[in-house]
Parts: C-alpha cells; structure tokens; sequence
C-alpha cells in the first residue's frame, strides 16, 4: 500500500519507520525543513532505541521517503496518518490547531477515496471535526472515511511496541475503512495481535483511559511509599505482594519521584478537561495529577531532610530524562527537583547519558553538565539518583565515596537496598523505605 504520514515527531517518525519495514511504501511529510534535512541524510531527530536502523532500512529500500511537500505522491496514497503534535493548553484541553490544519491542506488534495487516520492523541469529538473539516474544504466532492488508530508506544521501546503490540484499537464504523486498516497492519494479523474495532468516540477514549489508569496506579504506590516512610514498612516488598494478585500485576508498581513525559501528565490533564466539557467529573484522575506534582515536590524536601538545608550545598544528580532510553525531558521530576534545589540554594551538577542536550535547552546555564557519573559526584554534597538508567545501578560506590564531600546517597528509583548503602558507608534514603526512609552507614 501508499501511506503518507504527516508529522514526523515521535508518533510519525515511528509509525512511518514500521509501516515501512511492513512492506508499504510510506511518505514521511514534515514542515520543519531541518528536520527533513537529517533524516534524508539518516540522522534521526529523537533518541529512541533500534529507530535508526529500521528507518536507514527501509531509506536504502526505496520504502520510506521524507519531504516536505505534502502533495508527493499524495494521488496515489491510500492512507493518510496524521501524527501532529496536540500540545495542553493552559486549561488543559489537548490544542487540536495542528491536527485541524492537516485536514484543511489535505481536503482539497483529496482526488479519491481515501481513510483519514487521527494517530495522534486527540479528545473525543476529534475524528467528528476532522471529517466535518475536510469536507468543507474539498474542492471536489470525493468519498473518504475518518479513523481513530491511537498509538501506544513507550518512549525507549517504542519499535517493540508497534511491531509486537498488546493490541491495535481501530475506531470506524466504514466496512471499507476497516478492511483498508486491516491491510495496512496485515504484518500483525500474521502473529495473532488482538484488534480492538469499534466505533471512532470509543476509540478516541480507549487512550485517555489506558493512559490515566497507569499513571492512578504510579501515583497509588508512591502514596503507599510515603505512608511507609511514616510507619516503618517497606513499599517494595508491599508492591511485589501486590503485584502476586492476578487482577493487580506487578507493573507500573515501582515507587518514585512521580510520573512525567510526554504522555501521563498531558493525558491526565485532558480527560479531566474531557469530563468537563460533557457535565462530568474525573475526580480520581484530578486527585492523581495533584498527588503527582506533590510527589516531584517531596523529593526536594528529601534531600533537603538529609542534609539539614540545601544552602550552599552542591548536589550531583544523576538522570535529566523522565526514564531510561529515551531523551525526553517533558514534565520530566529532574526538572521539579532541579529548580527547586537551586531556589534553597543549591548548586546542582548534573548527567545523563541521553537527554544532556536537551537539559541545555530547557536549563541554560543554571545547572553544571558533567560527561558521566563520577565527574558528577567530585565535590558534591549529595548523590541523587532521579532517572534508573542500567549504567546507574552498578556504580562504584567506593570511588564514588572518595570523591563526594559527603557520604550521602539519595535513591529515588530505589535502585539500591538500605543494607548495601549502609555497607559501603553511606547516609542513604530512597523512597518507601521505612521511617524516614533513611539509614547511616558507617
């Protein structure tokens, strides 16, 4: 088949990458004429794990092409995917302006049947606006058909995600457009991925939910963790019993600095905002987004706990991006917990090895960028962990010791047991390890 995608960010550049390496021929179309630039020369614009093979791949096939001219072989394309960026507003609705104008450049270019495919996020309504768009904007009065695909893609294992998906939810209620979107994902109907068809407001929903449950049961467990560190119990060993019951699972059961990204914090704002708009209420998912802003904020106060102040103290943090593999920085908690260790006072030194460039971006000069993690600590008052990257989980806890002014590890992945922090002689505490969560090494 022909596919055009329009937007390569992070949605796009996948989705057009994996369609492509499914056998399609697949036009990326981006107005960011830099952006088009590199990925013709097979620079990938976003740090994703396996992305620049898939799409150098398909490049050197003939199967994936960029551009910046949304006309390219637009008359012979089957399947427009629009994967443009909706941004929150400040009312924390989704801002649909990118997704609208897609459909009014695309209305008149419309010279046969076509489906009309919303990949990116959108509200409930969206796939209705779209089609109502286009339709005023033909010049010729041309059939097509409106779908909702959401995407479910995890940032750092994103091409797992879309080759072997949990399922594919596709909203529609064409017969045609449905067996036009069971061609386009043909590949996974050969390993028996479950599709979810239902009609395009379902669909729509299907992403809020799934997205706003994960991030109810992050924030669930990282309130557990902080009624542990009240009463002495242990939120790690809580969550592994937990998640032994079958209903619960164990996963998106590890206590922390709060969720962040490009996802939860924006999906969680747009249901409330959702539920609004039609005379509901989301009360949970309301409580969820404050609690985890609450979160973000504790971390400070942690280490302004086990230091006693944060004035005058130099503190070296390891991690900048929301979680490993990816250099997203989106509501990332370093963020929350940079700014406020420099407004007590606090130097801050800082490493990650994905997101350094994009830490220059949103931080200037306010914070020192180290080249790794013991160049970070030489001279710190504090070791915090904020992001578990694998290279962070074996430190060299000796030689980090021989360069921190003080013995302080503060662990919040809990990556580290209170006992080994202990044994290697340092002031420790992570989050939901019991009173105070705080344990003194030798």
């Amino acid at each position: 088949m022909h596919i055009t995608v329009i937007g390569t960010g992070y949605v796009g550049l996948v989705t057009a990458a994996c369609l492509s390496d499914f056998g399609h021929t697949v036009v990326g179309v981006d107005k960011d004429h830099n952006k088009i630039n590199a990925l013709k020369n097979g620079r990938i614009p976003i740090y994703e794990p396996g992305l620049d093979d898939i799409v150098q791949r398909n490049v050197q096939a003939g199967r994936l092409r960029f551009t910046t001219d949304i006309t390219e072989e637009f008359d012979r394309t089957q399947v427009v995917f629009i994967a443009v960026g909706t941004p929150p507003q400040e009312d924390g609705s989704a801002d649909l302006q990118h997704v609208e104008a897609v459909a009014r450049e695309i209305a008149p270019l419309i010279n046969d049947y076509k489906v009309i495919v919303n990949k990116s996020t959108v509200p409930v309504g969206t796939g209705a606006r779209v089609r109502q768009v286009i339709a005023a904007h033909q010049t010729q009065k041309v059939p097509f058909d409106v779908v909702s695909n959401p995407e479910f893609l995890r940032e750092g294992s994103a091409v797992g995600d879309f080759m072997r998906p949990d399922r594919v939810v596709i909203g529609t209620e064409s017969d045609r457009a449905r067996e036009i979107m069971k061609e386009v994902y043909r590949a996974l109907y050969l390993i028996e991925t479950p599709f979810v068809f239902t009609n395009i407001e379902t669909a729509e929903l299907i992403k809020y939910a799934s997205n706003a449950f994960l991030a109810t049961k992050i924030t669930f467990i990282n309130e557990i963790a902080n009624i542990c560190e009240a009463v002495g119990a242990d939120v790690q060993t809580i969550a592994k019993a937990m998640g032994m019951d079958g209903r619960i699972s164990p996963k998106f059961l590890h206590a922390g600095p709060g969720y962040g990204g490009s996802c939860f914090p924006k999906d969680t704002k747009a249901l409330v905002r959702i539920a609004r708009d039609h005379g509901e209420t989301a009360s949970i998912v309301e409580a969820v987004v404050q609690a985890n802003q609450r979160q973000k904020e504790r971390m400070v106060q942690k280490i302004h706990n086990i230091l006693g102040g944060l004035q005058g103290k130099t503190i070296a943090l390891l991690g900048l991006a929301f979680k490993p593999n990816t250099d997203d920085m989106r509501e990332a908690p370093s963020l929350t917990i940079i700014r406020g260790l420099l407004e007590q006072g606090a130097t801050v030194r800082a490493f990650d090895p994905a997101a350094m460039d994009e830490a220059r971006k949103i931080l200037g000069d306010t914070i020192t960028y180290c080249r790794d993690e013991y160049e970070t600590a030489q001279g710190a008052d504090a070791l915090i962990i904020v992001t578990e990257w694998n290279q962070f989980r074996r430190l060299d806890l000796a030689r980090m010791k021989t360069l921190l002014n003080q013995p302080v590890l503060v662990d919040l992945r809990n990556i580290y047991t209170p006992q080994e922090a202990k044994a290697a002689g340092y002031r420790y505490t992570g989050v939901g390890q019991g009173k105070s969560s705080e344990t003194h090494g030798n």
